[in-house]
């Protein structure tokens, strides 16, 4: 006898929530109904999924294994379910789309109108969040496509190419570095480099431009921002220099503020933007069209700030 996808995921949300009443809430059941899934989910595999006390529960080995393999049997039947249903039909009803941070704010203001117009029956629904907690949503099913950036570990997923992001150099305005039409990396590991924090994917891709590891002491004891927005202002007011994606610089980013900027020699210190999917997953079609759609509204964009 084989589990059911509903105990599946039962044992998914109880994970989650970490009580039989909240997750009994969440998958809208009675808690009666909800445990006896459980209980029936153990017996069939022939261990116990959870330790149940007072304090709420707590996943045994065989539970958090059982969890990880619920949450990509649970993926593969919501593919299952939407290929169905919009078969012939892509980018129809729910997509469910993460984006990080630093592509967010400057590709899908453009993109988002165009979008909604090609596709009027889609159900967008968007999180922006860092790499690392997105491809794991995505994994888990609790995200279908992903934007992000390259070079990232991506293991697992497939993706289409949206466009190559230079990275550009930015110091104050009244810096000697701003008087050159083109700056070396070796200029800009002599200044104090200002980054965004830990944990966002341009702040590796930034080092690597620059030659530094991710783990040089003199940058983990400088200062760090929370959002390229903070980071400019930084810049600006004369704390350090940076090195921003092309796609915010075209945005208007640096527009304010007191920042100029200058291409790196030679010129190749860049992010790939892609769209990602789960390997195997039936959203590589509809992938593929968003990675050509953010293409095209991307090059456009690119062209008129020009």
């Amino acid at each position: 006898m084989l589990p059911t996808l509903r105990q599946l995921q039962y044992l998914k949300l109880l994970a989650q929530h970490g009580s039989f009443s909240r997750a009994a809430e969440a998958a809208h059941v009675t808690q009666p109904t909800l445990s006896a899934g459980v209980q029936e989910l153990e017996k069939i595999l022939g261990a116990p999924m959870v330790d149940r006390n007072r304090a709420g529960v707590i996943l045994t080995a065989a539970g958090a294994e059982a969890v990880a393999r619920a949450g990509a049997i649970l993926a593969q039947a919501e593919d299952l379910v939407q290929a169905c249903r919009s078969a012939g039909q892509p980018l129809e009803g729910r997509l469910r789309l993460g984006v990080i941070p630093t592509i967010a704010p400057f590709l899908l203001p453009a993109a988002l109108p165009v979008l909604r117009s090609r596709f009027p029956k889609l159900r967008l629904f968007l999180r922006e969040d860092m790499t690392q907690r997105l491809i794991t949503d995505l994994k888990a099913g609790a995200l279908d496509i992903t934007l992000i950036a390259l070079p990232y570990d991506v293991s697992g997923l497939e993706w289409a190419h949206v466009s190559h992001d230079e990275l550009l150099a930015a110091f104050p305005a009244g810096h000697p570095l701003a008087q050159t039409p083109t700056v070396t990396s070796g200029a800009m590991e002599a200044e104090t480099l200002i980054l965004l924090e830990d944990g966002h994917c341009l702040r590796d891709h930034a080092l690597s431009a620059c030659g530094l590891g991710p783990q040089k002491p003199t940058h983990e004891e400088g200062f760090a921002a929370t959002s390229l927005a903070t980071l400019v202002q930084m810049v600006g007011s004369g704390l350090g220099v940076t090195l921003l994606p092309a796609m915010a610089v075209e945005a208007g980013l640096a527009r304010a503020a007191q920042v100029a900027v200058r291409p790196l020699k030679p010129g190749e210190a860049s992010r790939e933007i892609v769209v990602a999917w789960r390997a195997g997953s039936t959203r590589a079609k509809e992938g593929r069209l968003l990675a050509r759609m953010f293409a095209d509204v991307g090059a456009l964009a690119a062209s008129a700030a020009a």
